[in-house]
């Protein structure tokens, strides 16, 4: 969810006078200096700034970057829409990996089913079976998505 602080931030990145190159190299420095709250709202604003500030791929490595963390904040934001669209298959199926390792709940994922190819499928089977090996619940949205994509929990390996 957005709170007020999220939504102004984020109007606040959109209404910069600068387009392309330098747009990205402002808002890389402000989540670089930035907290997590503003690092958030800079992930947030990115499918924005696309549209009106000539982005392009100029903002994935801050995705790249927020997908190494171990903030789930900071991963459900990177998996948005820009992320969605702008992450390769591999980065993305391992972005909705550490998703599911972190408990953002893949709701959260932009574009997950659209996205969602054989190799995710596997890789979700495969997390599915280490779960039940280990004796451990399986997540509710994990259990969704192999049921909505018709994948087999039995080992795949």
């Amino acid at each position: 969810a957005w709170s007020v602080d999220d939504a102004v931030r984020v109007l606040l990145l959109a209404a910069l006078p600068v387009r392309g190159a330098a747009l990205a190299a402002v808002v890389s420095r402000l989540y670089r200096i930035g907290g997590g709250p503003e690092r958030r709202a800079v992930l947030r604003s990115l499918s924005l700034l696309e549209a009106v500030g000539d982005l392009g791929d100029l903002g994935l490595p801050l995705v790249e970057d927020a997908l190494r963390c171990n903030d789930p904040r900071l991963i459900a934001a990177a998996v948005g829409p820009y992320g969605a669209r702008r992450l390769g298959a591999h980065a993305f199926r391992q972005a909705v990996l550490k998703c599911v390792f972190v408990g953002v709940p893949l709701d959260l994922v932009s574009a997950v089913d659209e996205r969602a190819d054989a190799e995710l499928d596997r890789m979700m089977a495969d997390f599915a079976a280490e779960r039940r090996a280990a004796g451990r619940a399986l997540p509710p949205d994990v259990a969704a998505y192999l049921h909505t994509h018709r994948v087999s929990t039995e080992a795949t390996a």
